[in-house]
């Protein structure tokens, strides 16, 4: 590690390691794909365009010599297409090293996945809750293997309501942004549990990138907008940091979560941070996970 903190050098040889990375194809998910590639990881890029997709594939292929890529379509607001991209990945790669879930939709007006979720708990949560189980078996095998999901400082303002999970009799874009996210930390920290119940050889890990520069402040009311403009920001490269040390980091334990240092984990180098209590409350875990399963119809192997 240097001494300005974790950083791209500190990212291990990846030779020989597969990851599939959803919404690979800009921001944070495409900085993840370039650091990996370029450590010597096959890289699977999932995402919903396969047109972006591709060409992302071929900005990759430009930028890094050695890179190793592969594509698969993927859209996380339809379980449909969440199954036969995870037939396909399984089919391609009976072994995976890493499955980082990294795609996400931020504050747009509301509407509904395919299967009539609220879009943004569907698509965040649930597309990535049953593209896990799915993919699952490819990984508790893989010395080493983990589940690295993205969230954000926005869980913060997320609460779990399981009498209107989808926001269906009052939607605030903002707090079903958060509901979201605290939804993929709660994930996280049971499918840790299960895991290490298990003695699998998978590890479940999250990570958040602060206040970074991406296509997803497109949809953010202008009072949000405003607010972010006074924190600190960072690119979406040093963003994706958090990901990366969550991703690749030996010292990584199952359970960590890693954000940014700087104040308020707005920007800097990222370091192992404290999620909120309501992320931490085991019996909200084990309930949401069980409405996942029901809604979802993805039952895990461990």
């Amino acid at each position: 590690m240097s001494q300005r903190g974790w950083d791209a050098a500190d990212i291990p040889e990846q030779t020989g390691r597969v990851a599939v990375i959803t919404g690979a194809n800009s921001g944070l998910g495409y900085q993840a794909a370039r650091y990996l590639a370029g450590s010597g990881a096959a890289v699977v890029l999932a995402g919903r365009d396969p047109g972006r997709i591709t060409a992302a594939r071929d900005r990759l292929l430009d930028q890094v010599a050695r890179a190793s890529l592969d594509t698969v379509a993927l859209d996380l607001a339809s379980l449909e297409s969440v199954r036969e991209a995870a037939a396909e990945i399984r089919a391609r790669y009976p072994r995976l090293d890493l499955l980082i879930n990294n795609a996400g939709v931020m504050m747009p007006p509301r509407g509904q996945t395919a299967d009539g979720f609220e879009l943004q708990l569907g698509t965040n949560h649930l597309g990535h809750f049953a593209l896990t189980g799915l993919v699952l078996p490819s990984l508790l095998e893989v010395v080493g293997s983990r589940v690295v999901t993205v969230s954000s400082n926005g869980h913060k303002v997320g609460r779990i309501d399981f009498t209107d999970l989808h926001s269906e009799r009052r939607y605030n874009r903002v707090t079903a942004y958060g509901r979201s996210k605290l939804a993929n930390l709660l994930f996280t920290y049971e499918l840790q549990r299960r895991l290490g119940q298990a003695g699998a050889a998978t590890i479940a890990v999250a990570a958040h990138p602060g206040t970074s520069d991406t296509d997803l402040v497109r949809h953010l009311p202008g009072w949000v907008q405003a607010a972010s403009r006074l924190a600190p920001s960072q690119d979406a490269a040093h963003g994706a940091l958090s990901t990366m040390r969550a991703a690749a980091d030996p010292t990584a334990a199952g359970g960590d979560y890693y954000g940014p240092s700087g104040l308020g984990e707005f920007s800097g180098p990222p370091v192992r941070v404290r999620s909120s209590a309501r992320s931490r409350d085991e019996w909200v875990q084990k309930r949401l996970w069980a409405v996942s399963e029901q809604l979802t119809g993805v039952s895990f192997p461990v």
